[in-house]
């Protein structure tokens, strides 16, 4: 059955586009949650969106399981594959169709890289606003799947705010297109459902994004300080004052010590964290702003106070923070990197009891996090070789995921659930509210074959009657009716 579903597969796109040995498959048994991983039936490379659809639609007639994956990037095994099941490959979907300068947008195959929509962009002085850690490499379907952030979230939002439309191809074979290049809009938004549907309903082909005006000037200020809780208590004091910095962002003494040791970063020395803030905007505004913002700085305890002099400096400070996550090996041979969102208020509280948590654990937790929304990174170190290494690492993982929710902040900022906090859904969601969700999710895939297992702790979602084909999306998913 595995080899004759291959060779029909195979039949599909030319010759060497369809992987199945074992040495090909080894590549893509896991993302970048690395402690997960399954072995696909095969993997399918194609280079058109046309070779795209003919593989989802020969998914539906088959009823086999499919994975989309972009650069495999995902922190959550998001893209982790199915057994028995095939993975689609979309960065040789790498083509930017259009840059409107005068729209301000920018058309997009899936499988193009974040960073390259900006490299774009940028002779017409316009850039792509969300810029996760990842984006040299993480490409725009992979963005839009898990609605991802970055630095930079906190002024400009995630990626659901700059995604105007989409074509898509569901997991029904059918091919769909939301939302428009217009900002004004009527009517249910289903471009905002499909981001971060987590490749639940199917696969992005083509992404229509706004791009925006690349501020005139940037203010790039670092700031050392003896305590987390300091820091903390210093990113209160600038939201509270009124100014709405582009990034906000906190590293503590262990992301510190990797960051230095991967890529030299020059931070001030001994600090027990670092906060990162940067204004950006017309010169006028961010000249006053400035003024605001360092009486906040001096007031605020910090031992030392850092000004990037051109563009060479505010790199280099951006540079440490964007390599945190992958410097952490230098420092452990293996870490979790963790996801969950705590209230501002309760940054400091949320950090302390991190704290003790891993030391219960016996377990190094170097923490990074988008101070500005609440959005933490605990990266939990441990060492594979140990028994229970990993075990402990995950129970400690869990252990934060509940202290968010027990916060009123979430599982999940921009991680997305995926594999990893699917058991943690029924402890955030009520059953009622759940239920809702497997029911849109099965309107888009009714035989439940786009990314299976992913999200809910069940897996598979549940299945359509035959009564409820016909009707619109929506009211089979008993969101809508009509009277």
């Amino acid at each position: 059955m595995k080899e004759d579903a291959i060779q029909r597969l195979t039949a599909l796109l030319p010759k060497g586009r369809i992987m199945s040995a074992p040495a090909q498959l080894a590549a893509y048994e896991s993302d970048g949650l690395t402690a997960f991983a399954t072995r696909p039936l095969a993997v399918a490379v194609p280079e058109s969106q046309d070779e795209v659809i003919q593989i989802v639609q020969f998914c539906h007639a088959e009823q086999l399981p499919f994975v989309a994956r972009g650069s495999g990037t995902s922190l959550s095994g998001g893209s982790l594959p199915v057994k028995e099941g095939i993975v689609i490959t979309l960065n040789r979907l790498n083509r930017i169709v259009r840059i409107d300068p005068v729209g301000r947008i920018a058309v997009v195959e899936a499988g193009v890289v974040n960073a390259h929509v900006t490299l774009a962009a940028q002779k017409f002085g316009l850039h792509f606003a969300p810029d996760p850690s990842s984006q040299s490499i993480c490409t725009i379907g992979g963005n839009v799947a898990f609605n991802s952030g970055g630095a930079h979230c906190l002024k400009y939002g995630m990626t659901s705010n700059h995604v105007l439309g989409l074509k898509a191809v569901l997991a029904t074979g059918e091919v769909v297109e939301f939302g428009s290049a217009s900002r004004e809009q009527v009517g249910p938004d289903w471009t905002g459902l499909f981001v971060g549907n987590e490749g639940l309903f199917g696969v992005a082909l083509e992404v229509t994004l706004q791009l925006l005006p690349r501020a005139e000037t940037f203010h790039t200020v670092l700031a050392g300080y003896d305590s987390l809780e300091k820091a903390g208590d210093a990113v209160s004091a600038v939201i509270a004052s009124g100014l709405l910095p582009g990034a906000l962002e906190i590293m503590d003494a262990l992301a510190l010590e990797a960051a230095v040791a991967a890529v030299h970063a020059d931070y001030p020395p001994n600090s027990a964290a670092v906060l990162i803030v940067e204004l950006e905007g017309p010169r006028e505004v961010v000249a006053l702003d400035r003024v605001r913002l360092e009486k906040i700085l001096a007031e605020s305890g910090a031992v030392e106070v850092r000004v990037a002099k051109d563009a060479a400096e505010r790199l280099a400070i951006w540079k440490g923070r964007k390599s945190a996550f992958s410097a952490v090996g230098r420092l452990s041979p293996d870490f979790i990197v963790q996801d969950g969102v705590v209230p501002r208020r309760r940054l400091g509280e949320a950090l302390k009891r991190i704290g003790e948590l891993a030391g219960g654990a016996r377990l190094r937790v170097a923490n990074v996090f988008h101070a500005g929304d609440g959005n933490l990174h605990p990266l939990i170190m441990y060492n594979g070789k140990e028994a229970d290494g990993l075990a402990r690492a995950e129970a400690l993982a869990g252990k934060i995921l509940r202290m968010c929710i027990a916060m009123g902040g979430s599982i999940t900022g921009e991680h997305g659930v995926g594999v990893e906090k699917r058991d943690y859904l029924p402890e955030m969601f009520t059953a009622d509210e759940l239920d809702c969700m497997k029911r849109v999710r099965a309107a888009f895939d009714p035989l439940g074959i786009a990314n299976p297992g992913k999200m809910f702790p069940e897996g598979a979602p549940q299945v359509m009657t035959t009564a409820q084909h016909g009707l619109h999306p929506l009211e089979q998913a008993g969101v809508i009716t009509r009277e």
